[in-house]
């Protein structure tokens, strides 16, 4: 399958670009000094620029959102250190692609020139895939410079990474998109027909996405319009980049753990900022609600019990009303649950007792305290000396319930906070007793 982007007698250096061809592929930058938004990688101390001044270049692995630059950034990288530019598609291409590449490079090595090989959604390719490019990249045959927008810990061989360096693009801030803006109205000698307001809207919608921008900057170029767009005029004539959320994939995990973060620090401003981005990116509600039901369990506890009883009537409100009513419900357990006292007391004592049953394997519990259900356990002692708690003064016998061989632990540690505080006074209050009826 031929490649998306080069062949093998494509020129090399800066290229020749039609007038016709789209505004963003118009304002691909030709030199580093053009990219925006990633002066980390391209400035003086920016890692692309020092190894293009040591004239070595390693393979590299581009991960970040799209729009950013990963390809134009490899293209850059060929025509600075005069390597022949490759690319491929990790979508469209497959083993017989990947063993031409291969081949071709082989070749041309044999002639002195070294080949730049740029595989774009490299994440997409599979294992035995990844691999492949192992003995290739050790010898030299090409300088890999693989492009993702997932998280390479996640999607690619541990092999692979070790063999490459992960260089981080960054979304483009408004900085950087302002910057687009007026490269594309020096390129086309026209002004965007719009506000400043309505510029300022136009940059947001472009979630930091300088090809989204760039096209929705060229829409605006096409049409015949005579007075400047205001916000609410612009927003009716095009539409928003939706944000990029793939829920089985970082983002996912991303935001989850930004809503969990923000309830555990009991604020529920950015928990419902958080709880937003997820639902209306696209997230299934009732994963949401697991979640939250279990931060009722695992950050509250019995400091407000009824966390977890308002997390899950949120879920029965949910499955009752669906979509879009039954939000409400969940942004009203993300606010209690946000707003609710803290404690991790419960989680600590599951996780500690867990532990220690798994350690102590199968200890017999005091006698006393074993049901003698027939005639021969009577008769060993099962349920002899049992105290029945509520006969006494304080319905409290303080009697010992752990296995002989074993001392008495403390699993469970009430905060100071809350009901958790009330537990706590009952705990000392009993142990106070259990010492007095010691002595």
């Amino acid at each position: 399958m031929a490649d998306l982007f080069s062949s093998d007698d494509a020129p090399q250096g800066p290229e020749e670009i039609s007038a016709n061809a789209p505004l963003a592929e118009q304002l691909r930058p030709q030199k580093l000094d053009d990219v925006v938004g990633q002066d980390h990688l391209v400035g003086e101390d920016g890692a692309l620029k020092r190894m293009i001044v040591a004239g070595k270049l390693s393979s590299i692995i581009f991960w970040g959102p799209p729009g950013t630059g990963k390809t134009s950034l490899a293209r850059l990288l060929a025509n600075e250190t005069d390597l022949h530019f490759k690319a491929i598609s990790a979508v469209f291409s497959g083993v017989a692609d990947l063993k031409k590449v291969f081949a071709e490079a082989q070749t041309r090595q044999r002639t002195g020139k070294q080949t730049l090989l740029f595989v774009d959604e490299i994440h997409r390719f599979n294992r035995s895939q990844q691999d492949s490019f192992l003995p290739y990249v050790e010898k030299g045959t090409v300088i890999l410079v693989g492009a993702t927008t997932e998280n390479p810990s996640f999607e690619l061989n541990a092999a692979l990474l070790s063999r490459t360096q992960v260089l981080i693009l960054n979304r483009l801030n408004s900085d950087a998109l302002a910057q687009l803006l007026t490269k594309a109205e020096a390129l086309t000698g026209k002004n965007l027909p719009v506000t400043d307001e309505a510029r300022e809207a136009l940059i947001a919608s472009a979630d930091g996405d300088g090809r989204f921008l760039l096209n929705q900057a060229e829409t605006l170029f096409a049409l015949d319009i005579a007075e400047p767009l205001d916000p609410a005029a612009l927003a009716k004539l095009l539409h928003r980049r939706m944000a990029v959320y793939d829920k089985d994939r970082e983002g996912h995990y991303n935001l989850i753990s930004a809503l969990h973060k923000s309830l555990r620090g009991s604020d529920p401003q950015a928990a419902l900022y958080y709880l937003a981005r997820m639902l209306v990116a696209g997230e299934e509600p009732l994963y949401v609600l697991r979640r939250i039901v279990r931060f009722a369990s695992e950050d509250i506890g019995l400091a407000d019990p009824q966390a977890l009883v308002q997390t899950l009537a949120a879920k029965d409100a949910y499955d009752f009303l669906g979509s879009p009513e039954g939000e409400l419900a969940i942004a009203q357990a993300v606010i209690y649950c946000a707003t609710a006292p803290k404690s991790d007391a419960a989680y600590r004592a599951q996780k500690t007792a867990w532990r220690s049953a798994k350690q102590t394997g199968s200890l017999m519990p005091p006698q006393n305290i074993l049901n003698a259900p027939t005639k021969l356990m009577k008769d060993i002692g099962y349920g002899t000396g049992y105290t029945y708690d509520h006969h006494t003064d304080e319905a409290f016998s303080g009697d010992n319930y752990w296995p002989e061989e074993m001392e008495a632990e403390q699993f469970y540690k009430p905060v100071n906070r809350g009901f958790e505080r009330k537990i706590r006074e009952r705990l000392d209050y009993w142990e106070k007793l259990r010492r007095e009826m010691d002595r």
